[in-house]
């Protein structure tokens, strides 16, 4: 496939859909953050900050798992929901094509 839509719920409740590229590897953090979206990313990626949290609105059953260390991290947040992942955890596939998700990091 080579390129799948991410629809991001801006803050203000309108959906920005964004053409991303799967075949170069990317996370989906590096992708918002490429896009400009203000995703922090201090631990670089590493899942030990949660400043890329996001709140997966549409398509978190096409998802991977979540491993142990990002599920400790997402139980420190005060603000996690049912369906909450660290965007540096979710490599962009063509599995994830029209997932829709929400920036939580600054809630």
């Amino acid at each position: 496939m080579g390129e799948i839509t991410i629809h991001v719920e801006e803050a203000n409740g309108s959906i920005t859909s964004l053409a991303a590229p799967t075949e170069m590897g990317l996370s989906l953090m590096e992708f918002l953050k490429a896009s400009d979206y203000p995703i922090l990313a201090t631990c670089g990626g590493i899942a030990l900050c949660a400043t890329c949290h996001v709140c997966v609105l549409e398509g978190f059953e096409s998802l991977s798992q979540i491993s142990d260390d990002e599920a400790a991290i997402l139980d420190t947040l005060p603000n996690i929901t049912p369906t909450s992942r660290l965007s540096c955890q979710l490599k962009l596939s063509d599995s994830m094509n029209n997932i829709k998700v929400s920036l939580r990091a600054e809630d």
